[in-house]
Parts: structure tokens; C-alpha cells; sequence
């Protein structure tokens, strides 16, 4: 029982923070490599956002492809 709370907290705040990111990607635009938040969401979802690609089939369009290697 506690694996699963813990996995099911873990996975919130990889989604508070993906959210968190998208609103400052949004509200800073391109000022917002320098913003020191922005930097820490990116740190904290970076990888599983790679392994998201990784997981990926090979066969996806590229539009699918250019969206997420942009956020990888």
C-alpha cells in the first residue's frame, strides 16, 4: 500500500511541475530559460520526458517527434 501512495505522489508532482512549466512557458515566453523555476521544473521532469521518447514508436509522425524533442 505504501509503494503505490508513494508512486501515486511521485507522479503528481511530476505533473504539478509539467504544469507549472507549461504555464511559465507560456506567461514568461522566451525569457523563460532564465527564470530560476522554470530551470527547476525543467531538472525535475527532465527525465521522464526522455524516457517518454524513448518509449515512443519509431513509426511516429513527425510532428509528434518535433514536439517532443523539443521539450527533451
Amino acid at each position: 500500500m505504501f509503494l503505490i501512495s508513494a508512486l501515486r505522489a511521485i507522479l503528481e508532482m511530476l505533473g504539478l511541475c509539467l504544469l507549472g512549466q507549461g504555464i511559465l512557458h507560456v506567461l514568461a515566453g522566451q525569457q523563460r530559460e532564465g527564470n530560476r523555476i522554470y530551470q527547476l521544473f525543467a531538472l525535475i521532469t527532465q527525465p521522464p520526458r526522455r524516457i517518454v521518447a524513448a518509449i515512443l514508436p519509431r513509426r511516429t509522425g513527425p510532428a509528434a517527434l518535433a514536439f517532443v524533442r523539443k521539450f527533451v
